[in-house]
């Protein structure tokens, strides 16, 4: 890693910051329905397929999400675009602490938490965009650390929920919203890296190879991290009992990995390439889900094994969101948000599949099994493509081109 004195140097800290505490806050809320899907499900006596519809909803409707979001960034502003969206998620929550009578409002709360799975892109993009290619994968590592709301969602929505009911947590939630509200409002300075495209422009990495294999990739990263950390809640307190509250203690141990390795996921690739870094994470993805799964009747070895895959998955999303700014320079907002927006669909699929596998199939073995095989398409996906990325936009590995007089990277 470069000296903390240079990366700090070397761009806009209080912006980087906002960046983090706007998608960790953000990050919290979409999860809360899966964080309080044990008691959601109690209160309505769901099915293992309901379960897992319920908590896809929210992923899947921040999917769809953050392609217009980031779009919108291009036009008013990457910090402008995130306060209209903070703004957004605080009418959702107030809504869902008044209105919710029903198993159909909680889908359609569902939907509105989505509004704050749309932050991915503009956060990202905020937080990097005022440094050098050389140091864009760290700064997207810390920015995008912000997964770390899964934490602070699954570590105190259910105490919170049990204490004075899961319908209360969406008040509480949206009072905490005021506070990167008003740090990005006071702090953040929107970046010099000027994405001003036409709308074709803007959409031109969905009909590029490039584009759908990123997309794919992520689905296995960031669409397994947050489908599993939306389901681990109901995964544990169905699968061993556990209270609700430890549900969510246990699934906070393996998203802490997962959020805090995105930012070293970030340095490995600004040093080894990011395409290295992702050929051994999708290796340790496949062999700890496939491990996850035949551990099922033993709850330390199936919590340590969640740990280390979701440690591989965050490294995951740090390695790969190095290499879209160098692949997409002009449009990294925009080709973040398309490449978030089919990750995070791809992330709704996994509650669903594991409560398909559950219901139907008797265990959720063949749930585990499916998404291993899935990282494996994706790792040769990934070879096919690493001889011609590296002949083109990155050098060896997945690296940064070396940056060249006058400051412009060299080809």
């Amino acid at each position: 890693m470069a000296p903390p004195r240079s990366f700090l140097k070397s761009g806009h800290l209080p912006t980087l910051l906002a960046s983090f505490l706007y998608f960790d806050f953000c990050f919290a809320v979409w999860v809360l329905n899966g964080a309080m899907a044990p008691f959601i499900s109690e209160a309505y006596q769901l099915s293992a397929a309901q379960k897992g519809f319920m908590i896809s909803v929210p992923i899947l409707a921040g999917a769809l999400m953050r392609f217009p979001l980031g779009v919108l960034a291009q036009y008013i502003g990457r910090k402008n675009a995130a306060m209209v969206e903070m703004g957004l998620i605080m009418a959702a929550l107030a809504l869902g602490f008044f209105f919710i009578r029903s198993y159909d409002h909680v889908i359609a709360m569902g939907v509105l938490l989505g509004i704050a799975g749309a932050s991915f892109g503009v956060a990202l993009s905020l937080g990097s965009g005022w440094y050098p290619p050389q140091y864009k994968g760290l700064a997207m590592g810390i920015a995008g650390a912000g997964n770390s709301g899964t934490v602070l969602a699954v570590l105190l929505a259910p105490p919170l929920a049990q204490a004075y009911g899961w319908q209360t947590v969406y008040g509480l939630a949206g009072l905490c919203m005021l506070l990167p509200f008003t740090v990005m409002a006071v702090f953040a300075k929107e970046p010099p890296d000027h994405e001003k495209q036409s709308l074709r422009q803007h959409v031109a990495c969905l009909f590029e190879k490039d584009g759908w294999a990123f997309s794919l990739l992520y689905v296995v990263t960031f669409g397994g991290f947050i489908g599993l950390a939306s389901f681990l809640p109901t995964y544990f307190h169905d699968q061993f009992g556990v209270s609700k509250v430890q549900a969510g203690q246990l699934t906070m141990l393996a998203a802490v990995m997962g959020s805090g390795l995105r930012v070293a996921g970030g340095y490995l690739a600004d040093r080894l390439g990011g395409i290295h870094t992702l050929t051994g994470v999708l290796i340790l993805v496949a062999a700890t889900l496939v491990a996850c799964g035949l551990a099922e009747g033993h709850l330390p070895a199936t919590t340590l094994l969640f740990m280390l895959c979701f440690a591989a998955l965050g490294a995951g999303n740090g390695a790969l969101f190095q290499l879209v700014p160098l692949r997409w320079p002009l449009t990294t907002a925009v080709a973040g948000s398309m490449i978030g927006e089919i990750g995070a669909l791809g992330g709704g699929l996994v509650p669903n599949a594991m409560g398909l596998s559950r219901q139907y199939l008797g265990s959720y073995l063949w749930g585990f099994i499916a998404l291993a095989l899935l990282a494996l398409a994706m790792l040769a996906v990934l070879r096919l493509m690493q001889p011609r990325w590296t002949r083109t936009w990155s050098r060896t590995g997945g690296r940064a081109p070396a940056p060249v007089p006058g400051g412009a990277p060299a080809a």
